[in-house]
C-alpha cells in the first residue's frame, strides 16, 4: 500500500496557501495537523471553505506553527515517497509550507498516477463514489479522512484490476 497525502487549502488559485495536511501511511498509521497561517497569507475562498468546513478562526484557534507541522512531516515521512491524487495542487502547496518554515523536505512527493494501472484507472471514481456511500467513509472532506479514502480506493481498485484482467496468450 502506498502512503498517501492530501492537503486541503484556503482557495484553489496561485495565492492559496496549505490549511491542512493529512497522511496515512501503509500501516494505517496517520498524522494530521491543522496549519496557522503566516501573516502573508490572506487568499480565502469561501467556497474552498464550505467543501472542507474549516474557518479561518478555526485555524487561528487550533491551527500550529509552519515550523512544526513541516518538523513533524519530515520525522513521520523521512526519506520515504508519499503520494498524492492532487499532486499539481499538493505539490506547490507543501513547496509553500517548507519554504515558509524555512525547512528541506526530507521525504518526497509523486503523483499516484504513477502507481496506477489502466484497470484501476477505469474503475477509479466509481470505486471511489462507492467507498464514500459506504458507513465507513462518513461525507467529510478533511486531510486526513481524504487521505484514507484515496488509500482505500487504491486498494480495492487494484483487487479489482487483478480479479478483472484479461487472460493472456502467449504465442506458440
Amino acid at each position: 500500500m502506498p502512503i498517501i497525502i492530501d492537503i486541503e487549502a484556503s482557495g484553489f488559485g496561485a495565492h492559496s496557501y496549505p490549511i491542512e495536511v493529512g497522511v496515512v501511511k501503509a500501516n494505517g498509521e496517520r498524522f494530521c495537523s491543522l496549519i496557522k497561517p503566516q501573516a502573508d497569507w490572506t487568499h480565502w475562498d469561501d467556497f474552498a471553505q464550505s467543501l472542507h468546513g474549516i474557518s479561518p478562526e478555526l485555524l487561528a484557534k487550533k491551527g500550529r506553527p509552519v515550523q512544526e507541522v513541516c518538523s513533524e512531516l519530515n520525522q513521520f515521512l523521512a526519506g520515504q515517497t508519499a503520494y498524492s491524487d492532487g499532486w499539481v495542487v499538493d505539490q506547490p502547496w507543501l513547496i509553500k509550507l517548507f519554504h515558509a518554515a524555512r525547512q528541506k523536505m526530507q521525504f518526497s512527493i509523486s503523483p499516484l498516477e504513477m502507481l496506477l494501472n489502466e484497470g484501476q484507472m477505469a474503475v477509479w471514481h466509481s470505486t471511489k463514489d462507492s467507498l464514500l456511500a459506504d458507513l465507513n467513509h462518513q461525507p467529510r472532506h478533511r486531510a486526513s479522512h481524504d487521505a484514507a479514502l484515496i488509500q482505500d480506493t487504491f486498494r480495492v481498485t487494484r483487487k479489482l484490476a487483478l480479479e478483472h484482467r484479461p487472460f493472456i496468450q502467449t504465442a506458440s
